[in-house]
């Protein structure tokens, strides 16, 4: 990623395409697993597709970075809350992979209310000769069974199975916005605009509340309960909008009265994220094996990550614009990244008064938010990743626009996915923005922007420079130049 930061191609492009998009086509989330080896997106239909990367072959080595269908099942259907009268949608909100263990893979998936742990396995050989069933699996009388067969098993085509293995519902009274698996690879996360909770994979009917905010009589929001109330007090504004568990150690200054202990009694770094533009990041830990019954949670004195806000600049959509919509611990777990609606912030988990790093993404659209307010465009939520070496910044942009920070080389480019420059193999072009005056023939004019075109969803190859990119039902899958 140095001198061909600005020029990509393209080795699958539009692989969920169609050539119209309904509603549940939308594309919601979008995740590699551990390896890279496969890529699993979640859409607004409840559907979960998984795409498996070609192996490399002698006769066509630069195929080795497609991407193709190896699996598609459906996560959530839509339900309805009789007591509250509510409507559960069955959109995808997120979607973690566990690391694979054995021949089979596990993911949790979420939408508003209900988190599942799937299995997806492979099947190559089926049984047969059995005594009590016919080849068709209907009951035999035994009365006709005058011969003892051994079942063998027989080889069939390759078929890909996903099947449920756990249910975790009832558990958050407002939408599901993250979960994050543990450290441990027992445990994980679960968050929504008031709480975040704790859950054993093993466990379906409890979990333990890590953060709860209610409301108070002034109107604004305060920690209300916590399972065990450890050193130091927590004060959080706003609602949570993420949260993240680190899978990294993380070491802190101990003058803070903060700790981190590795192994088994680890369990790694939380953020959690409130509108009022602050990154609180405190330690979990707990004690004991034997499930959720047996845990002690500790909270250690939290850190709060704000950036004063210059009071001469304070507008109107101030609160709105810098609302944090996504955070990712860095692969080294030294640093958090943080991102509002127009900029990206790399912030030193030494150093909480200011980030070490800001990134302008869309700069261009400060002069546009009072039209941006009225579409609800404003309010859209951005993610933003790494790569492998924490070294690139990826997030997303209007008109399918997605913007990338070199962070050694302080360079930056805006590339564009759309079907007009998607075929398979074809160079990225990078592509820039306007604001006033004379425009080149090679720049768009802001107010050409199409807002209806976005990218919120991205990924990163955990160890290669591949990226997927969701733009409204479209998944693009890119990758360095090869030659």
């Amino acid at each position: 990623m140095e001198e061909d930061i600005d020029t990509r191609k393209i080795n699958n492009s539009f692989l969920r395409d169609h050539s119209y998009a309904t509603e549940a086509d939308i594309i919601s989330t979008v995740e590699f697993n551990h390896t890279g080896e496969l890529l699993a997106t979640g859409d607004k239909g409840g559907r979960v597709v998984i795409f498996q990367r070609e192996q490399e072959s002698k006769n066509q080595v630069h195929r080795r970075g497609e991407y193709n269908v190896y699996s598609t099942f459906q996560s959530h259907e839509p339900e309805f809350d009789y007591l509250k009268s509510l409507e559960i949608e069955e959109k995808i909100n997120k979607i973690r992979w566990l690391p694979q263990q054995n021949a089979a893979y596990f993911l949790l998936s979420t939408n508003d209310k209900t988190v599942k742990l799937w299995k997806v396995s492979e099947r190559d050989k089926r049984p047969e000769g059995y005594n009590l069933k016919d080849e068709e699996g209907r009951l035999r009388d035994p009365v006709t069974i005058t011969t003892l067969r051994v079942p063998v098993l027989r080889p069939m085509d390759l078929m890909v199975e996903a099947t449920p293995r756990r249910v975790f519902a009832n558990a958050h009274t407002y939408h599901i916005n993250s979960i994050s698996v543990n450290s441990d690879y027992e445990t994980y996360m679960s968050a929504d605009d008031l709480r975040i909770n704790l859950w054993n994979f093993e466990i379906t009917n409890q979990s333990f509340s890590i953060l709860s905010l209610g409301p108070v009589p002034n109107g604004n929001l305060e920690v209300r309960s916590r399972l065990v109330r450890g050193v130091g007090e927590i004060e959080t504004k706003g609602i949570i909008t993420t949260a993240i568990l680190s899978l990294c150690s993380v070491e802190q200054d101990a003058g803070r009265g903060t700790r981190h202990s590795s192994g088994l009694m680890g369990c790694g770094a939380g953020i959690h994220v409130d509108q009022e533009h602050c990154a609180g990041a405190c330690e979990v830990q707990y004690s004991g094996r034997g499930g959720c019954a047996k845990f002690i949670l500790v909270f250690f004195c939290p850190t709060v990550f704000e950036e004063p806000e210059d009071p001469s600049n304070r507008s109107f959509f101030s609160e709105i614009i810098s609302s944090i919509s996504d955070v990712k611990f860095s692969h080294s777990g030294r640093y958090i990244m943080t991102r509002d609606y127009l900029t990206v912030k790399v912030w030193d988990l030494n150093m909480e008064n200011r980030p070490i790093e800001t990134y302008q993404v869309h700069d261009y659209l400060r002069s546009k938010l009072c039209s941006l307010y009225e579409n609800d465009c404003i309010f859209d939520k951005f993610e933003c990743v790494w790569n492998g070496s924490d070294s690139v910044i990826m997030t997303g942009s209007y008109n399918n626009f997605f913007r990338m920070f070199d962070r050694n080389t302080k360079r930056d480019v805006t590339l564009e996915a759309s079907r007009e420059n998607s075929k398979p193999r074809a160079i990225l072009k990078p592509r820039k923005v306007c604001v006033g005056g004379k425009r080149r023939k090679d720049e768009i004019s802001v107010d050409s922007l199409d807002f209806s075109k976005k990218i919120l969803h991205t990924a990163w190859h955990p160890s290669e420079n591949i990226i997927a990119v969701a733009a409204t039902n479209n998944l693009y899958i890119f990758q360095d130049k090869v030659n």
